[in-house]
């Protein structure tokens, strides 16, 4: 009874195991095709170029960048490699850099900058360092480990 308990509940585990390989693939393809439309699209900026199409093309890439760093995340796992915090922090500076540059785009074409977006700038500089001094952290750490 007790080795029959044994076998179901790691068929069990195993099955679990192929349906998360399974969403992680179907995850990974859909980050793909994310991805294709968001190049897409910067390449039709890139076809009528303007300053507002090439401050789209900007956050376009960037944001296409953050993808593939995810996309990189979803493999690792798929190869059964060690998770590393590295992909994560670097999607973070990116993020933060993103946000800079539309804040900066958006508020050029104002006379008179808000200060709420002074801040909101700021406050993802700050981001950024926090974010940079992890990443040195965790380069370190990883170092140590070896």
């Amino acid at each position: 009874m007790e080795g029959q308990k044994i076998e179901f509940t790691e068929l069990f585990r195993r099955w679990l195991i192929k349906i998360d390989m399974g969403f992680h693939v179907v995850a990974a393809l859909l980050l793909l095709v994310a991805c294709s439309f968001i190049l897409y699209y910067a390449l039709l900026n890139v076809a009528h170029p303007s300053r507002e199409s090439i401050i789209h093309l900007v956050n376009d890439v960037l944001l296409a960048l953050i993808i593939l760093e995810l996309l990189w995340t979803v493999i690792r796992f798929l190869k059964k490699q060690k998770f590393i915090l590295g992909p994560f922090l670097a999607i973070g500076i990116i993020a933060a850099v993103r946000r800079i540059l539309l804040i900066e785009a958006q508020t050029s074409f104002l006379e008179h900058v808000p200060i709420e977006k002074l801040y909101e700038i700021g406050l993802s500089a700050v981001v950024i360092l926090i974010l940079m001094v992890a990443y040195y952290l965790s380069v370190k750490a990883e170092r140590l480990e070896q």
